[in-house]
């Protein structure tokens, strides 16, 4: 399987929190906040405290996706190239110094931390994949849940893909837009909605700065008219194409 329906789509970065606001951030893009975090009110007050910035982020934009009666049916993949690393570097700063860990904080400073805090949320038992692959993330994330659809094409995928800035530890060991942001999308393998195929082509190198996440390079591609995205990650070529 190599197409999927995309069934809705939600997104949230500081300052641009609707739908309506992303399709005019779409049509003329700007620059994106780098700090803030969504309330995230639709949590449990103990569950929403224990949460880091990306995993409210994160979450805010899966429950925005899902109707309430499908966040806890879908198989979910969640894809973030450095998921909560920064929690991980303050707990190593911290052990450096000889200073007293936090439990909580080590608990969600793992990988698949915002998947497991779905998971309880919103009651959600069904399979899911947790996924960081440098800069071919979201990439590999459409990839992953296009696996779990030919698995079981019944059952909806929802693929979240999310970041905050790199901490200043190591920031400057990556070139990418530094932003707090995170997009979901419901696929389905038959249903209503606009079809999307997927392809990874190769070729020469081809040197890169992105300006803006590749998630929302597809969002701003998905929202207009153009048949075709295609995305250079060294000599790979990440594609999508329009399916009737």
């Amino acid at each position: 399987m190599r197409a999927a329906r995309v069934r809705s789509w939600a997104a949230w970065s500081p300052g641009i929190e609707d739908r309506d606001a992303w399709r005019a951030w779409c049509e003329e893009p700007k620059e994106l906040a780098r700090e803030g975090r969504p309330a995230a009110n639709f949590l449990p007050p103990l569950l929403r405290r224990r949460c880091s910035g990306l995993a409210r982020i994160m979450l805010s934009a899966a429950f925005d996706c899902c109707e309430p009666e499908v966040r806890a049916q879908v198989a979910t993949v969640f894809a973030s190239r450095h998921g909560n690393i920064n929690e991980s570097i303050e707990l190593l700063e911290r052990l450096a110094r000889g200073q007293a860990l936090s439990p909580t904080r080590f608990s969600h400073s793992v990988h698949n931390a915002q998947a497991g805090l779905y998971s309880i949320a919103a009651d959600n038992r069904q399979a899911s994949s947790s996924i960081a692959a440098q800069e071919d993330t979201f990439g590999s994330g459409w990839i992953e849940a296009l696996t779990l659809l030919a698995r079981d094409p019944r059952r909806p995928v929802l693929l979240v893909v999310g970041d905050v800035p790199l901490a200043a530890t190591f920031a400057a060991l990556v070139d990418e837009p530094e932003t707090s942001y995170a997009l979901a999308l419901l696929l389905e393998a038959d249903a209503p909605g606009v079809g999307v195929r997927i392809a990874l082509e190769h070729g020469a190198p081809q040197a890169r700065r992105p300006r803006w996440p590749d998630a929302l390079e597809f969002l701003r591609w998905f929202l207009s008219d153009a048949p075709r995205l295609s995305l250079a990650c060294g000599r790979r070529r990440w594609v999508w194409e329009r399916t009737a």
